[in-house]
């Protein structure tokens, strides 16, 4: 298939997929005669998991070490899974930083309810905070 059409498959760009093509995430692509890449089923399959990979917000380089890792032949199974790990507990921490930032946020907002602008101390540069 195309360049078209193997980006309508995945539902990417043609922008995208010669991004990832030019980063080195792609295999080198077969050519016709006339000179127009030539898409295989196994690229598209590729291009699925670096969606995937992405949606679960791995890094380019770090979809590209896993596709590294699967092109020497070996699963990438494991490796995919302590990624994960490290992802889930990064996430973790960010969620419990929002959290503790929008309870302070939360916090300066009642406070505004029971201070008039015109009443703050010029001292403070703001009572709201």
């Amino acid at each position: 298939m195309r360049i078209g059409e193997a980006a309508a498959a995945v539902g990417m760009t043609v922008k995208a997929l010669r991004f990832y093509e030019e980063r080195g995430l792609l295999p080198a692509v077969r050519r016709t005669r006339s000179g127009y890449r030539e898409y295989s089923a196994e690229t598209v399959n590729r291009l699925e998991f670096i969606q995937r990979s992405k949606n679960a917000g791995f890094s380019l380089a770090q979809t590209q070490e896993i596709l590294r890792i699967r092109d020497t032949g070996n699963s990438p199974c494991s490796h995919v899974r302590d990624e994960l790990g490290v992802q889930l507990a990064h996430l973790d921490q960010q969620i419990a930083e929002l959290t503790a930032l929008r309870t302070a946020v939360a916090e300066h907002y009642q406070a505004i309810a029971t201070v008039e602008p015109a009443d703050c101390d010029p001292g403070r540069i703001c009572s709201y905070l």
